[in-house]
């Protein structure tokens, strides 16, 4: 296993409410404990991500499961296994599927998803890949989506963009910390036994994602 960059902060080394918002991770997930324990070295950036992601992310003016499957759609991208590897509840309850979630990277041509959340993604992926826009860009943009709603999701995929990013480089993983709670993983990766089983696997969708952003 790649050797981890930055420690976890142990929970008795945090405030009353940090460590209720560690619970919340447990409980609730996205994030998970891993990602806020580490971020709790500084309490500043610890309260940054967790309020900004519940204003922009988890509520707001935009629905949920678009905000999620753009979430995934960086995963993807920058190759962020922690990311990957867990699944919003609230995106599940909306009625997020895997076999989108296995799809991403073809969104465009792919069936598996309606002409706004298509286009949803495709503000993802100028954001992401830097893609020059146009015109008709920014008409379909409007077409699907309220000024308002514009803001907040690329808010949301940029402080992901940014945080996945960062975590990638970090090598932690989950079942780690607060082990023992399978809060918003994704299918198959529940416990930490069949998460190795999972990225052990040939078809690994990181090996596969990787392998597809070397080519760009």
């Amino acid at each position: 296993m790649a050797k981890q960059r930055i420690s976890y902060v142990p929970l008795e080394n945090m405030t009353p409410e940090m460590r209720a918002e560690m619970e919340r991770c447990a409980r609730e997930g996205t994030p998970r404990p891993e990602s806020t324990a580490v971020r709790a070295h500084v309490p500043a950036c610890f309260w940054f991500f967790a309020n900004a992601w519940n204003d922009v992310f988890r509520n707001g003016v935009l629905d949920h499961a678009i905000k999620e499957v753009c979430r995934l759609y960086v995963s993807r991208a920058v190759v962020c296994e922690f990311c990957g590897n867990q699944r919003s509840i609230k995106g599940q309850q909306a009625g997020l599927q895997e076999v989108q979630v296995d799809d991403l990277m073809n969104f465009e041509k792919s069936a598996n998803y309606d002409e706004r959340q298509k286009a949803a993604l495709a503000y993802a992926e100028a954001i992401v890949w830097r893609t020059d826009t146009d015109d008709a860009f920014w008409a379909r943009m409007h077409r699907h989506f309220s000024e308002a709603e514009l803001v907040e999701l690329g808010c949301a995929i940029g402080l992901t963009y940014g945080q996945q990013s960062w975590l990638r480089l970090l090598n932690i993983d989950h079942h780690q910390v607060m082990a023992g709670t399978k809060a918003s993983m994704a299918p198959g990766f529940e416990t930490a036994e069949a998460l190795a089983r999972a990225k052990a696997a040939p078809d690994y969708w990181a090996r596969r994602d990787q392998a597809a952003a070397d080519k760009r």
